[in-house]
């Protein structure tokens, strides 16, 4: 029987345990499952005999280790930063890692030390990043194959709200962390190539700067540039390719809004506000607008933003109500926004989330130009079994499954960017409900 460690049972780990559980048997596999909150492991681990529910802190180095050093493989859904510890554990025993997170420098760092231990530490298997690799690779792969030649690669991603629950004038409901939504695109610029030349949007101006697509079935879309586009040049293989261009996909007018949160200050997490026990959405707005004594708060941000759609936004999301109290005694401009945002942007029992991928290569052959898209749309079952669980838990677990039964041959930190790894991964997402729309078109100039 071979033993598998997952560290971490929160939303995203609920599709995981599932397959793996349903696949236990039959492999014959074991899982141990930590998690701060025991009650939470067992509800999703059932009465399952082929799992054991464990409640201590995983960052608790000696505990870690004597599970670790009994795995066969340990999967690890911790928040990022914790993921270091893990690997350095995995490398030390001589044991197979799994997560679903961007590879860090210090990450990078254990490839030699994990090559010599013969593990791997397989790194971005998630669905962005995870899926958005995998599938991007096969048509690049592809491409290349029939002596193609890339010119251009944009990838979108979105976690969104279902079609059926779209119910507020945001298009929009937080599907995963919402203060990473709040924070997103700070702390640098963000950058891509276009047509040769080098482009960087600065944070203030980066929900200024969108592009349109539509997805067959499911509408148009928006999409704003992701930090750092560059380095999938020589991720992809893709060096020389004059366009490269990753970025977040939202409804139409979601990125208006936003902007006009930016341009307000309310997006600012570098400092604490004071007073916020005695502050209500609507004092707080008003702090962040000029002093008039003779205008009311509702008058100062009509002529301030010169847009009426926008401050029904506002409006919905009760920014003028002055009867709510916010629940922190300090908090920054960001943290307080959130809390607002929480109240009116909270998934409800029944809502169901959905997954939005969008490819775009275009290249040359010959003396012909053509377009492909690759689209892929994924509806979330319910508030657990989410499209976000869905898509983070199953390439995760179809990739475990390929490792305990010997049928990944790579050692070191890796990430899933070679077909021996990434076509098995794919079609059985296809199987599973996961699955991509291609089309390819000749460009007509």
């Amino acid at each position: 029987m071979k033993n598998v460690l997952v560290l971490g049972a929160g939303l995203s780990a609920s599709s995981l345990l599932r397959y793996l559980l349903q696949h236990a048997e039959e492999n014959d596999w074991f899982l141990h499952v930590v998690d701060q909150s025991l009650s939470l492991v067992q509800d999703k681990l059932g009465n399952s005999s082929f799992a054991k529910a464990y409640d201590f802190n995983a960052l608790d180095s000696d505990i870690r280790r004597e599970h670790i050093k009994t795995a066969d493989l340990v999967i690890s859904m911790l928040p990022a930063r914790f993921h270091i510890d893990v690997a350095k554990d995995c490398v030390d025993l001589g044991v197979h890692l799994l997560t679903p997170s961007y590879i860090s420098p210090e990450m990078k760092e254990l490839d030699a030390a994990a090559k010599e231990k013969g593990i791997l530490i397989m790194n971005e298997m998630g669905v962005d990043p995870g899926i958005d690799h995998m599938s991007a690779m096969k048509i690049i792969h592809e491409i290349e194959e029939k002596g193609g030649e890339l010119t251009s690669f944009k990838s979108f991603c979105g976690g969104l709200i279902a079609p059926e629950n779209d119910n507020n004038p945001l298009n929009y409901k937080f599907t995963w962390n919402p203060r990473n939504v709040v924070l997103a695109g700070q702390g640098g610029a963000s950058c891509f190539i276009q047509n040769g030349e080098y482009k960087y949007i600065p944070y203030h101006r980066l929900f200024t700067r969108t592009e349109v697509m539509s997805v067959d079935g499911y509408g148009d879309f928006e999409g704003y540039a992701n930090r750092d586009s560059l380095k999938y040049r020589s991720i992809y293989g893709l060096d020389d390719i004059p366009t490269i261009y990753r970025g977040t996909l939202r409804r139409p007018g979601y990125c208006e809004f936003w902007n006009a949160l930016i341009q307000l200050g309310l997006t600012d997490d570098s400092y604490k506000m004071t007073n916020i026990k005695e502050m209500s959405p609507r004092k707080f707005l008003n702090a962040f607008l000029p002093y008039d004594k003779e205008k009311r708060v509702e008058e100062k941000l009509t002529l301030l933003l010169q847009n009426p759609i926008l401050y029904k936004k506002f409006e919905w999301l009760d920014f003028f109500n002055d009867d709510i109290r916010f629940e922190k005694p300090e908090a920054s401009p960001a943290e307080m926004l959130q809390e607002i945002l929480v109240r009116k942007l909270t998934l409800d029992p029944d809502d169901k989330d959905m997954l939005v991928m969008h490819h775009e290569f275009e290249y040359t052959l010959g003396e012909k130009a053509y377009k492909v898209t690759s689209q892929m749309v994924n509806i979330g079952e319910d508030k657990t079994y989410t499209s976000m669980s869905n898509t983070v838990g199953l390439p995760l677990a179809i990739c475990a499954k390929m490792i305990l039964n010997d049928e990944i041959q790579e050692r070191g930190v890796q990430m899933p960017i070679v077909p021996d790894i990434y076509m098995p991964i794919l079609e059985e997402l296809d199987e599973l409900g996961i699955s991509f729309v291609e089309k390819e078109v000749e460009i007509k100039h």
